[in-house]
């Protein structure tokens, strides 16, 4: 009976110390993927391209546009770039993760030289924006609603408007995509987004950290879904919100994405029922379409807001 008591212990010890480091895991893996970094925006090396843009941005007479992100006291900003002629037509900019307007500098003066007028947000938690929480798109869509809304405000109910996106923001604009969206928002125009944030975060447990995706992301979906708003073993689709799109849409992704696998683009293809392109870049790495296609990408991109913005 004494043993078996101290097996029954010592079974109780292992269960206890198993929980302890289960929860120790999920707080770890809350705190790498959803709070806000420390250390400033991303883009640790950027490229000459990058900077050579951003001090082109930094130079530009931008107006800085605020609101508050949806449900919260969070208080967001966004650079407005005007386009030189006067326009109604105006491309909304969504970053990727860990990102800001400044790390969008490129695609900035990209439409900026076609004419356009350029509003590029700070998510939750990015940038100047405040927040904790970074939410993989999927609270950002409705903020992103309410920014097309501004939009439409202050340039007036003719506005035309084009959304665009990079990794996780082509994500965002795929998710506001499902959302209903005033008439004035024409296309889409999405770069390397995933088809939701499970999956994403499904290969990155993987290719990072060499673990089973479950039970681990089911749990701390749970554990999370306090501090992100949502559960992402349930929601955070953006298959499930192309599925309700009735806009045309041009989906681009690298050939040799490994950070979000090409794999995706076409789920998110399949899921689209409206009019629709894609394009899969060759030798190209996540996030690089523009920079290793520079002017093939501002000649495809421009030609397909062109059509529908026109």
């Amino acid at each position: 009976m004494k043993k078996r008591s101290i097996l029954k212990k010592i079974a109780l010890a292992v269960i206890v110390v198993i929980i302890a480091v289960y929860a120790a895991a999920n707080a770890y893996l809350i705190n790498y993927a959803f709070v806000r970094p420390s250390d400033g925006d991303g883009n640790d090396r950027p490229s000459k391209v990058l900077v050579k843009n951003q001090k082109w941005l930094s130079k530009q007479k931008t107006y800085l546009w605020e609101q508050k992100a949806v449900g919260t006291d969070i208080k967001l900003k966004a650079v407005y770039l005007p386009a030189e002629t006067k326009t109604n037509k105006t491309i909304i900019v969504a970053h990727g993760y860990h990102g800001s307007s400044y790390n969008m500098a490129s695609y900035i003066r990209m439409f900026h030289n076609q004419g356009y007028n350029v509003l590029s947000p700070d998510d939750r938690a990015s940038g100047k924006s405040g927040g904790k929480f970074i939410t993989f798109g999927w609270k950002d869509r409705l903020d992103y609603c309410q920014w097309v809304r501004q939009v439409i405000r202050k340039n007036g109910n003719d506005s035309r408007i084009g959304l665009f996106g990079v990794s996780m923001g082509g994500a965002t604009v795929m998710m506001v995509s499902g959302e209903k969206l005033p008439k004035q928002v024409k296309a889409i125009v999405e770069d390397c987004g995933y088809s939701s944030v499970y999956d994403e975060l499904s290969t990155q447990l993987t290719e990072q950290f060499g673990l089973p995706k479950e039970p681990i992301l089911s749990t701390t979906a749970l554990f999370a879904s306090p501090f992100i708003g949502y559960n992402f073993a349930k929601e955070g689709s953006s298959v499930a919100q192309l599925k309700k799109n009735k806009r045309p849409i041009f989906l681009i992704h690298g050939d040799s994405d490994d950070f979000v696998p090409t794999s995706m683009l076409q789920k998110n293809y399949d899921a689209v029922k409206s009019t629709k392109e894609k394009w899969v870049v060759k030798n190209t790495r996540h996030a690089n379409a523009y920079y290793t296609h520079p002017k093939e990408y501002a000649r495809k991109v421009g030609k397909f807001f062109g059509k529908y913005l026109d």
